[in-house]
């Protein structure tokens, strides 16, 4: 049976799906010269920003809302230099804010990437296996923007649209940018465009994003981390059971890093114009001991 956000899967099938592309080793990060041939991407020295602004506006696509306050007025008639300070917080896995998903983040059927069990290396005080300071080297390499709503000829994808492996692969070739081996992949849809035209909504319930059969093409291209303006999973899911098939296929299948909720407009203006998809790409992720992810705010140098 085939809907708007694509065929639909059974469990059965999502779990034979899970089992093909299950890994027992982690990719590891990209290889020295492929970062070094990154950099060599760079013509303008131009960066594009992608982190979304810090939301402690409540929302339909924000119930909980980030904290910024101020915890310090200075008093001008205080000694010289008066000072003022903040505090931020943020339950930050959620549709409002960019952040990357460490891999300790997504357990299926209890297990976490390789098999290993969540309830053994998780405490209140986090996790003692896949947690993002795994990651603090940074995503560094080959980063290369799929624009689909553009590939489609529309501004952007409806939510509910699924996006299919195929389809990753002719908007790469259309563009000019085919997939090498270790490519950060930010495929956008448009959610931004579309929210900042129409207004909010709750991509809880409905959201454009990847197919979970599109996986196979990551892992067939070899890719090391996968972005997007959303949270990657179509929404609603096409599979019985299982609410975040790309993140369970990607996390815990596969050992990539996942980039969410990406502000992808200005990086698509800037490819456009240039008419070049692919640039260096850098994502650094925040040293919490133990955490699950961290907000970002990645870095397209063009």
């Amino acid at each position: 049976m085939t809907s708007a956000n694509g065929p639909a899967m059974t469990r059965d099938e999502f779990d034979a799906l899970f089992r093909q592309l299950r890994r027992a080793y982690l990719p590891g990060p990209v290889e020295a010269g492929r970062r070094v041939a990154a950099a060599g991407l760079v013509r303008t020295g131009e960066v594009v920003a992608m982190g979304r602004p810090w939301d402690s506006v409540p929302g339909p696509d924000n119930p909980r809302p980030a904290l910024h306050q101020m915890t310090e007025l200075a008093d001008v008639t205080a000694p010289e230099p008066t000072v003022h300070r903040d505090f931020i917080g943020s339950d930050y896995h959620g549709k409002a804010q960019t952040h990357l998903d460490a891999l300790c983040h997504i357990a299926y059927g209890g297990l976490l990437f390789a098999g290993v069990r969540a309830r053994e290396v998780f405490s209140s005080q986090g996790a003692a296996y896949g947690a993002v300071t795994d990651l603090l080297p940074g995503l560094v390499g080959r980063g290369v923007l799929l624009d689909v709503p553009r590939l489609r000829g529309t501004d952007w994808l409806e939510p509910g649209e699924a996006i299919g492996g195929s389809e990753l692969l002719v908007c790469a070739e259309e563009q000019g940018s085919p997939l090498h081996p270790q490519d950060i992949l930010l495929v956008r849809t448009g959610h931004l465009a579309r929210r900042r035209r129409l207004g909010a909504w709750d991509p809880d319930d409905l959201s454009a994003g990847l197919h979970p059969g599109a996986m196979r093409t990551l892992s067939e291209s070899r890719a090391s981390a996968l972005g997007s303006d959303g949270d990657n999973d179509v929404r609603p899911s096409p599979v019985d059971g299982v609410r975040s098939p790309v993140h369970v296929l990607a996390i815990t299948a596969l050992g990539l890093s996942l980039i969410d909720n990406l502000d992808l407009e200005p990086l698509a203006e800037a490819c456009a114009r240039t008419s070049r998809w692919e640039f260096l790409l850098v994502v650094a992720p925040l040293n919490i001991p133990r955490g699950t992810g961290s907000p970002v705010n990645p870095l397209a140098v063009l």
